[in-house]
């Protein structure tokens, strides 16, 4: 199956083929395998090597992104937070914005991408904040992940403390 990703104004067109338990993704005529695992409800746990048997393997999380925009996905990887946009190759269609047409309108919800501990609280109820500023830091799987907003907002909500333990899915700060 073939996919359009759209990573900011940059869009890849990536292959994907099952083979067995693995996928195999292709994008810009390099193949990495994949080992896709479903940890929760719109939850994604990802292995990523370079090739078949590959030494270096990358972990990458992906939950639905909380936009409500149909093929929206935030990916965690390496500590970052990236909004991408997901559609079959050569499908028809505009991406959806608001009256302003700016992309992704409401109120942003960081969610947590898997079971964790807060770390750190970057931001309070009332903060202005810019896209891809840091708001709130969780430990999971021993790495620690700071979680961005997608855009400029003010922080309505911040729904943990530090130490606290969350859930995937959880709601952990809204920006609006």
């Amino acid at each position: 199956m073939t996919f359009e990703i759209e990573v900011g104004e940059r869009v890849r067109t990536v292959s994907v083929q099952r083979h067995g338990e693995l996928l195999h993704v292709t994008s810009d005529g390099r193949t990495e395998v994949v080992d896709a695992q479903r940890v929760g409800d719109g939850v994604l746990s990802l292995l990523v090597a370079r090739e078949a048997g590959g030494a270096r393997v990358r972990s990458v999380d992906v939950a639905l992104a909380t936009t409500r925009v149909p093929g929206a996905w935030d990916v965690y990887i390496d500590g970052r937070t990236v909004p991408v946009q997901v559609r079959a190759a050569g499908a028809y269609g505009r991406r959806r914005t608001d009256a302003a047409g700016t992309p992704g309108a409401g109120p942003q919800r960081i969610v947590a991408p898997m079971p964790g501990k807060i770390v750190r609280v970057l931001v309070k109820p009332g903060d202005a904040v810019v896209a891809r500023q840091g708001l709130v830091v969780v430990e999971a799987m021993k790495m620690e992940n700071e979680l961005r907003a997608a855009r400029d907002g003010q922080v309505r909500e911040v729904a943990v403390a530090e130490g606290q333990s969350v859930e995937a899915g959880a709601v952990l700060i809204v920006v609006d």
